[in-house]
């Protein structure tokens, strides 16, 4: 999915007349995406003459970071509340499974699309 980096937004609205969803508003003097809206068509990408418009595979180490991060506060909620560092243990096992299943999702929803975009019926 798209987002704007605002470093390099330069506000010239391209990504705004060619949004085919019209999804794209200027805010304070920078481009930004409705993604409730988006039907992600890339468009955004090719206009943006300085790079502005990124994709979301970008934000995967920052992602990564946050969820860690917040990984840490649950094991240390659960320690402090449940009275023992072995509980903060038994969170991260929990955190494990759960961000296994989101990785379960994925695996079978890309398999999906895949078979859909070999399916003559899409092509």
């Amino acid at each position: 999915m798209p987002w704007i980096d605002s470093e390099f937004c330069i506000g010239c609205g391209l990504c705004v007349a060619e949004c085919p969803g019209n999804t794209i508003s200027m805010i304070d003097g920078k481009a930004s995406i409705d993604m409730e809206g988006c039907i992600r068509c890339g468009i955004c990408h090719s206009v943006c003459p300085k790079k502005a418009v990124k994709h979301d595979s970008e934000k995967i180490p920052e992602e990564v970071a946050s969820n860690i991060e917040y990984s840490k506060e649950l094991m240390a909620a659960c320690a402090e509340h449940l009275g023992s560092a072995e509980e903060g243990q038994k969170c991260l096992n929990r955190l494990i499974k759960h961000y296994n299943k989101d990785k379960t999702v994925a695996e079978r929803t890309l398999q999906e699309l895949m078979a859909l975009r070999e399916s003559p019926e899409n092509q």
